[in-house]
């Protein structure tokens, strides 16, 4: 009796040789098309302001209308970048996007609480959309080295500062200090700049004007750190 011969074993990706080429062919066209269309836009954002957001879209269909104004870097009072750097990213200036201590920290209490910088939370903002799911963290992460590469520190700050959600409908630090204090941004105290960083990230449930205990505790340790941060030269990226 003939011997049957021993089959091999199907590889895991067998499939991708039974896909006709020309899906394979425009599959990856489209890749590279997105990376290109993203590239171009990290760019863009690079000299000019975002005209909009995914996330202000969404809050703009849902409340009809939205505050929004955009202010340059040195238009907005120096108070606000070392307040928002103190409350959300202390290592802003020495990390390429990721705070490696601050991610062990937080895989070790296991709680994931202060791991996303300033950066990936600006391209989430500024890119993307806003929620848990994986994929968008995927891309987040994705993205963030490029935006790092192409955007420059005092940039991302700018950016953050005015896409920031700072109330319902109110974004960037110009309407927030209108809208709690009645001052430009520009003329925002510590106190008030430490506030409006208090509040982040939930300033749906927290006023910088009538802050809760909470707010208020915060707001006096992120007033505190950000003095450190001037003058321990962690604010060299930015304050220039």
């Amino acid at each position: 009796m003939k011997k049957r011969k021993k089959q091999k074993a199907k590889s895991p990706i067998w499939w991708i040789g039974a896909l006709p080429r020309f899906v394979l062919r425009w599959t990856f066209r489209g890749l590279l098309a997105s990376v290109a269309l993203l590239a171009f836009v990290l760019c863009l954002y690079r000299f000019m302001p975002p005209p909009t957001t995914p996330f202000i879209i969404s809050e703009g269909l849902r409340l009809g209308d939205v505050r929004r104004t955009w202010r340059d870097f040195d238009s907005i009072s120096s108070h606000m970048p070392h307040a928002i750097v103190a409350a959300e990213d202390a290592n802003f200036c020495n990390h390429w996007g990721f705070d490696m201590a601050a991610i062990r920290d937080a895989l070790e209490d296991g709680t994931g609480r202060g791991a996303s910088t300033i950066s990936q939370q600006t391209v989430k903002n500024v890119i993307l959309w806003h929620g848990r799911a994986w994929s968008r963290k995927a891309l987040e992460a994705a993205i963030t080295p490029m935006a790092e590469m192409v955007w420059p520190k005092k940039r991302i700050l700018e950016l953050y500062m005015n896409v920031a959600e700072f109330d319902e409908g109110v974004f960037g630090v110009h309407e927030a200090a209108r809208w709690y204090f009645g001052v430009d941004a520009a003329d925002l105290t510590p106190l008030q700049a430490a506030r409006l960083a208090a509040i982040l990230p939930a300033p749906k449930s927290r006023s910088a004007k009538t802050p809760s205990t909470f707010v208020e505790r915060r707001a006096r340790s992120i007033a505190s750190g950000a003095a450190t941060i001037r003058r321990d030269g962690r604010n060299r990226c930015f304050n220039s």
